[in-house]
């Protein structure tokens, strides 16, 4: 992929764990803020990691997965929250 395309993405993940940080502090969680906060910080596009391109194919992939994991626990903890 042409290197814009990393660009983008890494801007894209450092809005979307921002905005999840600021949203989890917001809702009074504890944890979650410094995880975002952390993700966040680590693809932040103005001074880049070197991590060598299989450690970052496999942080791509555990981000992935965990951000899909959370959406689906966000999703099932909301609708606990509507039933009771």
């Amino acid at each position: 992929m042409p290197y814009g395309y990393y660009q983008f993405v890494r801007f894209a993940v450092f809005a979307g764990c921002g905005y999840l940080a600021y949203h989890s502090f917001a809702i009074g969680n504890k944890v979650m803020p410094f995880v975002y906060s952390a993700i966040a910080l680590l693809f932040q596009p103005f001074v880049k990691i070197a991590l060598g391109r299989l450690i970052w194919n496999v942080v791509d992939v555990a981000l992935a997965l965990f951000l899909i994991a959370t959406i689906f626990l966000e999703n099932n903890n909301l609708e606990e929250d509507k039933n009771h």
